[in-house]
Parts: C-alpha cells; sequence; structure tokens
C-alpha cells in the first residue's frame, strides 16, 4: 500500500494537472474593422508585422497589453491590434468578471461577477435616497489640490498637450464674470415696459414680447455657477445615501488623483472637483452639477487595474456633463415643467448664496434621480468626443474611451450590470463609430 506521503504527493500531482487543464477565458469575438490591418509581433507599433488583415475578417481577441489586443490568427499563431482597429461582437453571455479578467488580467473576483444577480441603482432608489452627510464629507475629504494632481502626475511623465476645442470655448463665455444678474436684466425690462407705457406706446402686442423676454431671462454665468455648486453636494449626498463609498482607500485616492488632473485641463478648472466610487455592482457613472463625480465600482473594476487610461477615459466623459452643464439644464427644464414657467422663475432665488426654493423642492421631491434621466444624443456624442480631447491634454492615449466602449459590448446589450448605461445612453456601436471620425485629439 502505498504511503500517505506516496499518497500526497500524487494528489497533488492530479491538482496541479487539473489545473493546468482547465480552459482559459474564452477570447471575445471581435471582427477587423478598419480597410487593412497590420498584425504586430508584439503590442509596439515598430514591431515585426506578421500578417496583414482585411476590413471583416473575423478574429478571436485573447487578451489585451496596454492599448493593444492580442488576437488569434486564421493561420494559427497570434499577434497584436490597436483598440480600434478591431470592433468587438455584443457579448452574449459574458460577466463583468470574465470581461475584466480577459482584458486587464484580473481574476475578476467580487461581487462585480455575481452578473445574474446584479440590480443597480434605479430611479425609486436615487428618489427615495436620504442625503448622507457623513458620507458626503468623507468624499470631499479624498479631494485633491491641482497641485497635488499634477505633482504626481509629472512623476508619471504624462506629457500635456495644447488642443483648442471649439465647443469649450462656449462654456468659456458662459462662466465669463462681470455680465448682469437676472434680477439686473429684469429690473431693465421693467423699466422698458414703464417707459413705453408713459409714452402710450404700450399695447397688448408689446406687454406679450416683454413678458415672454422677462419669463425666459437667463441668470448670469455667475449665478448659474452659484446654483451648480450648491446643487451639486446636495445630489452626491442623495446619491451616497443609496449606495455609500466603496471600502477601498486606495481606490478612492486613485479616482481623486486621476479626475483632479484631468479637470485642470477643462474649461472649468475651478470648480471643487470632487470624485467617489460608490458600492454598487454595475457598471454606470454620475456626474452631478459643480464637480461631484461618482463612478461605481462595476465600472472601476471593468477597466484596467494596472494603469490609469482607461479610468480617465470614464471619468473624462463625465467631466464633460459637468462642463457642459448637461444635468443643470436638465433641472431647469423639468423645473420649468413642474411648476410652470412664470411661477418658477418667480420662486429662484437669485444671489444671498440660497438655493432656489424651486431647486429646493425639486430635490425635495426627486432626490438624485435627475441622475438618471437620459440626456439627448447629442450631449453623450458631444461628451465622448471632448473626453479624448481631455484625454490628449492631459497626457493620456484618447484610446482609452474606445477601450473601454469596446469591453462594454464585449459585455453585451442583455448584461445586467450594464441595464441602466443602456437606458440612457446611445447604442455603443454607435459611439464607437462617432469616435472613428473624431481627429480633433489626434492632432488632425
Amino acid at each position: 500500500m502505498p504511503s500517505t506521503f506516496a499518497r500526497s504527493i500524487a494528489l497533488a500531482a492530479l491538482m496541479v494537472a487539473l489545473v493546468v487543464a482547465r480552459p482559459a477565458v474564452a477570447g471575445q469575438p471581435a471582427q477587423i474593422h478598419k480597410a487593412s490591418v497590420d498584425v504586430h509581433g508584439a503590442p509596439d507599433s515598430k514591431s515585426a508585422v506578421v500578417a496583414t488583415l482585411k476590413q471583416g475578417a473575423a478574429v478571436d481577441v485573447g487578451g489585451q497589453q496596454g492599448l493593444w489586443y492580442r488576437v488569434s490568427l486564421p493561420s494559427g499563431p497570434s499577434g497584436f491590434v490597436r483598440v480600434n482597429e478591431v470592433r468587438m461582437a455584443y457579448g452574449k453571455s459574458a460577466s463583468s468578471s470574465d470581461v475584466g479578467g480577459l482584458f486587464a488580467g484580473r481574476a475578476g473576483k467580487g461581487r462585480v461577477s455575481e452578473t445574474a444577480g446584479v440590480r443597480g441603482l434605479d430611479e425609486s432608489d436615487l428618489r427615495a435616497a436620504s442625503f448622507d452627510g457623513a458620507q458626503l464629507a468623507k468624499m470631499e475629504s479624498y479631494r485633491e489640490t491641482p497641485q497635488q494632481a499634477a505633482d504626481a502626475m509629472r512623476r508619471a511623465n504624462l506629457r500635456e498637450r495644447s488642443i483648442p476645442y471649439k465647443p469649450e470655448e462656449q462654456a468659456v463665455a458662459a462662466n465669463k464674470k462681470g455680465g448682469a444678474t437676472q434680477q439686473q436684466k429684469r429690473s431693465g425690462l421693467s423699466a422698458a415696459r414703464g417707459l413705453l407705457s408713459s409714452l402710450g406706446l404700450g399695447n397688448a402686442a408689446s406687454d406679450t414680447a416683454l413678458g415672454a423676454a422677462d419669463a425666459t431671462t437667463r441668470k448670469s454665468g455667475e449665478e448659474l455657477t452659484e446654483e451648480e455648486l450648491q446643487l451639486g453636494p446636495e445630489i452626491a449626498g442623495r446619491i451616497l445615501g443609496a449606495a455609500p463609498l466603496w471600502q477601498d482607500d486606495a481606490a478612492q485616492r486613485r479616482v481623486n488623483r486621476v479626475g483632479r488632473w484631468l479637470a485642470s485641463h477643462t474649461a472649468r478648472p475651478e470648480l471643487p472637483w470632487t470624485f467617489g466610487v460608490i458600492d454598487s455592482p454595475e457598471i454606470n457613472a454620475f456626474a452631478a452639477p459643480g464637480g461631484y463625480v461618482l463612478v461605481t465600482r462595476g465600472i472601476y473594476e471593468l477597466v484596467d487595474a494596472n494603469d490609469d487610461q482607461e479610468l480617465a477615459g470614464v471619468l473624462a466623459h463625465e467631466l464633460s456633463h459637468v462642463v457642459q452643464r448637461d444635468h443643470y439644464e436638465v433641472i431647469h427644464k423639468q423645473e420649468m415643467q413642474s411648476y410652470g414657467k412664470d411661477v418658477a422663475l418667480s420662486h429662484v432665488s437669485v444671489g444671498g448664496g440660497e438655493l432656489g426654493n424651486v431647486a429646493k423642492d425639486y430635490l425635495a421631491k426627486n432626490g438624485a434621480a435627475v441622475m438618471l434621466t437620459s440626456l439627448d444624443r447629442g450631449a453623450e456624442y458631444r461628451s465622448d468626443e471632448a473626453a479624448e480631447v481631455y484625454l490628449a491634454r492631459s497626457g493620456y492615449d484618447p484610446l482609452a474611451l474606445y477601450a473601454v466602449l469596446q469591453k462594454m459590448t464585449a459585455l453585451g446589450s442583455k448584461a445586467p450590470a450594464m441595464a441602466q448605461l443602456f437606458r440612457t445612453h446611445p447604442p455603443l456601436d454607435e459611439r464607437l463609430d462617432r469616435l472613428d471620425h473624431n481627429k480633433i485629439a489626434m492632432g488632425d
């Protein structure tokens, strides 16, 4: 009879054999996306070309190194192509864990792998959630100064670039100081109405015209910013009431370091930019007015853990929503619809450092549910475009966002973790098509 030691050795050998024989994560099907693509022997454009494939050729993506995919060739060997030279097929059953492990070299452990039972934040969660001041204070405690982020990123040898971006110029113009306040503009309209009346020129038509002008009078850039700065933490605190910060100190510091560095390369670097990772398995992100950006644990675990570029791609998209006041405008429009233009505008506070009554009422009724309101497609496409600009300005590769969208595609349109994102964003293939034609970040 074999000794106990011999049996132990045999059992250990069998276990090793089973591990070795265990199938690896299956490759993700894809097609060559460009007219002709050189496949390189290494993830380097200077490496030898091992094959050239034509558009439409089927390949399997077996892994990722930086912004290169390792693909299996029909002839047998494998090689490398850039992430925008192939297009992923929409996944059918891949989990976040599988995709994260395949593309980022991670095992994909944690609740992110439990895609069958994923229930992300929905409108009812965000509407009902109470404001969590303690969680908000904790989020703000991770905030980095522009100098802190710059010191860290320059040590990483990121090369900044100067890239003009026309849509951003409009945001800069809207934020200029010194313009007339809403109250001053209305005083001017009131004076005009009085003058016309005293001259006997007032009539129904002129009253209607002046009334319309009064009802649509916009606040100054300074007033808009003031209201954003008050709305932002109120909304962020309610999101945190629905899903607290993920208890990973390194993740919180990383997202603030990368986010603050990117924000310094936008048209609104002066905002109190604050970032956080919330403990939710879904794949999503939220950009509240005033510079409060939250990403879910699900999307944080999907991006490359060893390279900041993909995380930067996610954050850069959200930064554009803040820069362009996208969700602030949604709140403004919904205020008008809920209360009526005249009533709403009569309640809005100007100056004094207090949030407008209508905005307070809106938050009391809707909580942070506005963050799951679909923006128009133009805003989403613009944010993708702006993200590539911010990435390039900050020294990252603009293809980083492309890589993230490819990973989302590999997860598939039916992945539970993607449900809210698919509901509020354009289809991924349309977003990728738009990025294919974006030459701004490439310096063209």
